[in-house]
């Protein structure tokens, strides 16, 4: 009898151990930064000695389209705003120089390429286009320094530190604060256009920046302007369905001026990017505070994108309200920008399950051969069909830098989450 019951148990183990669930396949994974990272480094060897850095490809655009989109007529806006490629530059690769508001983003995703294979030609590739943006350490003439200089330099002193690092930070963060105003209580985005003290949402982006240099320096300032420039926006940018406006401008004594669109349909739609950055922005604010006000409004935003992006890939179109036809472009900077904010969200929300599982799908549809390119394609970018400034004909349906760079943030996101390294793959 006890035989019989040992052979029984040794059987019933033996078809457990067969039902265990199958090992997660992540080749998706691999594949992807198999292709970044060839990407990348032939980019970083075709661009080198230029002094520039890779920001797009060069994208005309149609007028009748664009008044489709916008479902405007014509003769509301003029056509001679918008710029046309120079003669033979279509589809060719756009660079941009050190000042440019997306400069730090190449930098960054080679930071991260390396910090996820362990390649060291990305490594050395990163470095050198990363001590390009020393001079923008002197530089105070936008708001964009956090993306130039923390994606740049702050993934280099936590991958690469060296003296001057810490340094450069500093000098970034003053130039920041000093566009700082206290009646207003935000920092000042733009310093073009009409508007009296403009300030977008793409500014809650900036603020880690500032973050990071008070935790490094012990000095209190960087931070305290953080938090009132969450809070003036979190009270003055959002609709009660907690979606956002592009733009908000403040008068002197800190009263609302208008609220508009710049790269949105229309005023009170809902531009794709901008409800990305509000996630990301007020999720970083959370992680920095530990206020738990920050959490719960990034909940409600996170709640709100994944109940209006109606795509069956999760990758939205370019604005929430925009027509859906099949002409509509999408938006994968948006999609890449909301992944990373919301693995980061599922490690602090109650119920952070739903956020992971949102990402992970976002994550998996930039993966695919829809919007992944292929190596020696796409002038050396990561990702196809984003979309930067429609209603200025700007960047329609192309790859963006910083599409590839929170693309590559979120999937160091994902694999930190699911533990696996390179070498598992």
């Amino acid at each position: 009898m006890k035989k019989n019951l040992v052979i029984l148990t040794l059987a019933l183990a033996g078809l457990s151990a067969c039902q265990k669930t199958p090992k997660e396949d992540y080749s998706w994974i691999k594949n992807s930064l198999d292709i970044a990272s060839a990407q990348l480094l032939e980019t970083a060897r075709e661009v080198d000695g230029t002094g520039m850095l890779p920001r797009s490809i060069y994208m005309g655009y149609d007028m009748d389209f664009l008044c489709r989109q916008l479902e405007r007529d014509s003769a509301t806006f003029m056509d001679s705003l918008r710029a046309q490629p120079a003669p033979g530059m279509a589809g060719k690769r756009r660079l941009c120089n050190v000042y440019d508001w997306t400069s730090g983003f190449f930098p960054g995703t080679l930071w991260y390429a390396y910090e996820l294979t362990g390649n060291d030609s990305l490594k050395a590739e990163a470095a050198k286009y990363t001590n390009l943006l020393n001079p923008v350490r002197y530089y105070g003439g936008t708001h964009d320094l956090g993306f130039m200089i923390n994606c740049s330099y702050g993934n280099a002193l936590r991958l690469a530190p060296n003296d001057t690092i810490a340094a450069v930070m500093a000098e970034t963060a003053d130039n920041l604060y000093k566009r700082y105003n206290d009646s207003i209580g935000c920092i000042r985005s733009w310093d073009f256009g009409t508007w009296n003290f403009p300030v977008i949402i793409d500014n809650m982006m900036n603020l880690d920046l500032l973050f990071a240099v008070s935790k490094m320096t012990g000095d209190s300032k960087y931070k305290d302007i953080a938090v009132k420039h969450a809070n003036t926006t979190m009270n003055n940018h959002f609709r009660p369905d907690y979606t956002c406006w592009h733009v908000v401008s403040y008068n002197g004594d800190g009263t609302v001026e208008r609220k508009q669109t710049h790269q949105g349909k229309n005023d009170d739609s809902s531009w794709a990017r901008g409800q990305a950055w509000a996630v990301y922005g007020y999720t970083s604010c959370f992680r920095e505070t530990g206020d738990s006000t920050y959490l719960d409004f990034a909940c409600h935003v996170a709640d709100m994108i994944m109940d209006k992006v109606k795509t069956e890939d999760a990758v939205p179109y370019w604005d929430y309200d925009a027509p859906v036809t099949p002409e509509t472009p999408r938006d994968a900077s948006a999609a890449a920008v909301t992944a990373s904010g919301l693995l980061e969200l599922s490690t602090m929300a109650a119920d952070g399950q739903k956020y992971f599982d949102y990402a992970e799908k976002v994550l998996k549809s930039l993966s695919s051969p829809a919007y992944l390119a292929k190596p020696g394609e796409n002038e050396g970018f990561v990702l196809m069909h984003s979309t930067g400034s429609l209603p200025n004909g700007s960047e329609i349906d192309t790859p963006l830098n910083y599409a590839d760079y929170y693309y590559m943030e979120a999937l160091k996101r994902y694999m930190d989450l699911k533990k696996i390294t390179y070498k598992d793959l």
